[in-house]
């Protein structure tokens, strides 16, 4: 008899959680983005908790009307190996693009924080949606969404080609002998392909997971396919409970047509949410922050998601502009939501802006009821778990105090870390190195 699937919970290190002016709440350290020591207690309270990680997002390409935590921040793979020094059993995810690295770099990265963390890295895969980021990495132009897709399917195959290098037990180191390896477990890639030529091996040992748990961020066809070959776990975002299960239906469907069982791959949800005494306290939270947001500062926001594009340059009040293929090539998941909601519910410009810069949480309420909203949508099968927002700068601490023991109490959550590693807290099997399978 196979045990009862088990809730699986992690957050995200921003400067400010609620909107993008929240660093101007009262209760925000104003640097937060480049605060390690506010980084180190977020992942404290993740870790007392007993979350499973903790994830570090990021971007390549910032202009003056980005969101400003993005204009000044620390780079993921640096302050996730400071926090390894500072945890023990919490997972440390972080971003990196497959469109504008190296496969060996990545691989040897994220391998050394596995190493450094005792085997709680993970890698978020994204292949960069913002058009802007070409111009810092010397590329006359940012590739077309399809093909950024094809290169990250042969990044993945390079990447872990690269971590099968060395065997688990393949440095001996005998002082003896003088034998420091076994050369029979030592294994060279020699990848060529349409984007990468790679010989191999990696120049670090394997790690303490077999390999780092991969991440896929998105909601795209191409992500899920994507996704469903090599991720262990992807995050997406709905709004709605039905299209949270038509997605998580669609995955797991696709990982049959790969050989995989269903429970390989974690679907994450990412989820807003505002913990109060009562409905009217949830909202004093939510109208304190919203009201930090200025209507230009929800234009730039909005045109992040649309390449940069001036919102305003429209009337405010008129209805959301026609805008043709404009976010295809960037974030195509949110622009079509973005563009398809304006539309069925007749929104302006100022709507759309205001409610992309500031959104109502997902689950807001007392600690029973958001712990409600997170239980129907797991045993409803619309997530096999959880990315939580703050919908304010004050939530997180709120709901690890409030929300998690109830979910402790009902059996969904556990109450203690199953091991030590990223894999142990998210039950998934160590990988067959795939060069002794063959």
């Amino acid at each position: 008899m196979s045990a009862p699937r088990q809730l699986r919970l992690g957050t995200m290190l921003h400067g400010a959680a609620g909107n993008m002016s929240a660093w101007r709440h009262p209760a925000v350290t104003a640097d937060a983005s480049i605060n390690f020591e506010f980084a180190k207690a977020t992942a404290l309270k993740a870790e007392e908790g007993k979350f499973d990680f903790l994830f570090v997002a990021d971007g390549l390409y910032i202009n003056e009307k980005s969101i400003p935590h993005f204009l000044n921040r620390f780079e993921p793979l640096t302050v996730l190996s400071a926090l390894a020094s500072v945890t023990r059993n919490l997972g440390l995810v972080g971003t990196l693009s497959t469109s504008y690295s190296e496969p060996f770099t990545a691989a040897r990265q994220f391998a050394s924080l596995d190493h450094l963390s005792g085997g709680r890295a993970g890698w978020n895969v994204v292949t960069s949606p913002l058009e802007g980021s070409a111009k810092n990495f010397s590329r006359t132009q940012h590739p077309e969404h399809a093909l950024r897709y094809r290169i990250a399917d042969e990044y993945l195959e390079v990447v872990k080609g690269l971590w099968d290098s060395w065997e688990q037990d393949a440095f001996v180191r005998d002082k003896a002998s003088g034998r420091f390896f076994d050369p029979q477990k030592l294994h060279t890639l020699n990848h060529h392909g349409d984007f990468f030529q790679v010989a191999g091996p990696l120049n670090i040992g394997r790690t303490p997971q077999g390999r780092p748990i991969i991440f896929l961020a998105g909601a795209s066809d191409d992500g899920k396919k994507l996704a469903a070959r090599h991720a262990d776990a992807i995050f997406t975002h709905h709004n709605t409970l039905a299209d949270a299960q038509a997605f998580y239906r669609d995955v797991k469907q696709q990982l049959e047509q790969h050989g995989r069982r269903v429970d390989e791959l974690h679907i994450f949800q990412g989820v807003s949410v505002i913990v109060g005494r009562d409905a009217q306290e949830v909202e004093q939270q939510y109208q304190n922050t919203a009201a930090l947001v200025s209507v230009p500062d929800a234009l730039n926001y909005l045109g992040r998601y649309f390449e940069h594009h001036d919102f305003s340059q429209y009337p405010l009040d008129d209805p959301f502009p026609e805008l043709g293929e404009l976010g295809q090539n960037s974030f195509r998941s949110t622009t079509d939501a973005i563009k398809r909601q304006a539309r069925e519910r007749g929104l302006t410009l100022r709507q759309v802006a205001l409610e992309a810069a500031s959104p109502r949480p997902r689950f807001a309420g007392t600690p029973e009821q958001v712990a409600d909203g997170l239980q129907q949508w797991f045993t409803e099968y619309g997530a096999d778990g959880f990315i939580i927002q703050g919908g304010t700068p004050e939530t997180f601490p709120r709901f690890v105090d409030q929300v998690v023991p109830i979910l402790q109490a009902r059996g969904l959550f556990r109450r203690d870390y199953p091991g030590s590693t990223l894999r142990a807290s998210l039950g998934l099997a160590e990988p067959a190195n795939q060069f002794t399978a063959r």
